[in-house]
């Protein structure tokens, strides 16, 4: 049976300067793209700086497109994958515009602010321009929103309506330098709104009848929750502001957990220790006075801990390890051969398995073998059918995207995405099993 696509070869050469890149050797998580400090820092400001309007962006992709040489096989790649995000990055930018455009009633404002009363003056700011400020932004809210939300759908729409906002408020915007704030402060209250008229609340599983789950307790059902896929994080280069995307506060444990705040106290939390910002500029931010956000602030931490694991390494483990990786490829061996004995190896006893919107849940591996057993043995009526994986990462975890083909078919088709947590000894210890649809985000295929 065909095993995972062949891994493309990582350019060994400097994004910015072509200069070869240092050996890796010891050395873990995800490879740099620059050689130095100031090749790194070089390209932040040149994405971020004056060349970062249209005008720029179409000239980076034409000088992109001349540079492209197809040997070697690694400069290539290299330069394939650059281009194509410039153009991704110029066909948002393109959409922000149209959309800004169509919102305009007048070429120029020219009315009363309604928020500060004071007389609105023409904005320097074109639609494009608007545009390409906004999305050298774009990924930062859109993780910031996925936080507040726990939604990766949620997110993007949100996104959009941030950058509405912000193009409707544009005689607000004081210059540049203030874009992340205003931005970060437009989108928190966006994400406020929406929270008062969605009104979700965390809520527990409950047993269905016939079911063994397991003798543990029913965890949290968050029946919104959605993952995020690894690929759109920006990394250490793209994004100075690190703790922006976090990966510790994106994993799905600290999603759940801080789900279970109110939504303002959930936004001074973010603002405060994840984004980092003063007790001042997120007063102002939501509209507060500082001892109110101090005072939210006091109150979300206890309640955040409460639904944390008491250790920090039960729940957020940094960048998966060697042997992670082996026991997601075992897993997605064991599933595509039935190996029903394999897969149960790799289990912790302790295992738990949640299928968000789904009201299935499993604690402990025997109840999770027992529903398992009969999905994976074909001479069983409820043999679910042949199955294949592809590998992914999802909330800075590892993940299988996988594809079934059911009994009398020939096609295996996208069936779930299962993100995986794993405790000291390398087992598993957790799948939260999401619906098929977000796979193209995940650069995942919806067919095999």
């Amino acid at each position: 049976m065909p095993g995972p696509p062949e891994v493309p070869v990582v350019a060994d050469v400097c994004a910015s300067c072509g200069k070869p890149l240092p050996e890796r050797t010891g050395r873990k998580g995800r490879s740099s793209l620059y050689c130095s400090a100031a090749c790194r820092q070089k390209a932040y400001r040149e994405r971020q700086g004056t060349g970062s309007g249209v005008e720029g962006l179409i000239e980076d992709i034409g000088r992109r497109v001349k540079e492209l040489v197809p040997q070697p096989a690694s400069v290539l790649y290299s330069g394939v994958n650059e281009l194509s995000a410039a153009v991704a990055r110029l066909r948002r930018v393109a959409r922000v515009a149209r959309d800004s455009a169509n919102d305009s009633v007048t070429p120029t404002p020219v009315t009363e602010n309604p928020d500060t009363g004071k007389p609105v003056t023409a904005n320097p700011l074109t639609e494009a321009d608007f545009a390409a400020l906004t999305e050298s932004h774009r990924r930062e809210i859109q993780v910031h929103c996925y936080r507040m939300t726990g939604s990766y759908d949620d997110a993007e729409d949100l996104v959009q309506e941030t950058f509405l906002r912000a193009w409707r408020g544009r005689d607000g915007f004081e210059g540049r330098a203030g874009a992340r704030t205003w931005l970060y402060r437009i989108a928190t209250n966006a994400c406020l709104d929406f929270q008062r008229r969605t009104a979700r609340r965390p809520q527990r599983y409950e047993p269905i009848p016939g079911m063994n789950h397991g003798t543990g307790e029913p965890p949290a059902r968050l029946t919104w929750l959605q993952p995020y896929p690894d690929d759109e994080l920006p990394s250490a280069e793209e994004q100075p502001e690190s703790a922006a995307v976090s990966r510790e506060t994106l994993e799905l444990v600290f999603l759940a957990a801080i789900q279970h705040l109110p939504p303002r106290q959930r936004a001074v939390l973010i603002l405060r220790d994840v984004l980092g910002l003063s007790a001042a500029e997120t007063a102002e931010a939501l509209g507060l006075t500082v001892a109110s956000a101090n005072s939210a602030l006091q109150r979300a931490r206890p309640t955040l801990r409460d639904h944390l694991p008491g250790q920090r390494a039960d729940w957020s483990a940094g960048e998966p390890t060697q042997a992670q990786r082996a026991v997601l490829q075992g897993y997605m061996t064991a599933a595509e051969r039935l190996d029903f004995d394999a897969m149960t190896e790799l289990l912790g006893k302790d295992v738990r398995l949640t299928m968000p919107p789904n009201p299935f849940w499993f604690t402990g591996r025997d109840a999770l073998v027992e529903f398992l057993r009969p999905t994976l043995d074909p001479a069983s009526p409820m043999f679910f059918g042949h199955w294949r994986h592809l590998p992914a990462r999802a909330n800075g975890q590892l993940a299988a995207g996988g594809y079934v083909r059911r009994p009398g078919t020939n096609v295996y088709r996208a069936q779930v995405l299962d993100v995986l947590r794993f405790d000291a000894d390398d087992r598993i210890v957790e799948i939260t099993s999401f619906e098929p649809h977000l796979f193209p985000a995940f650069g995942l295929p919806l067919r095999l």
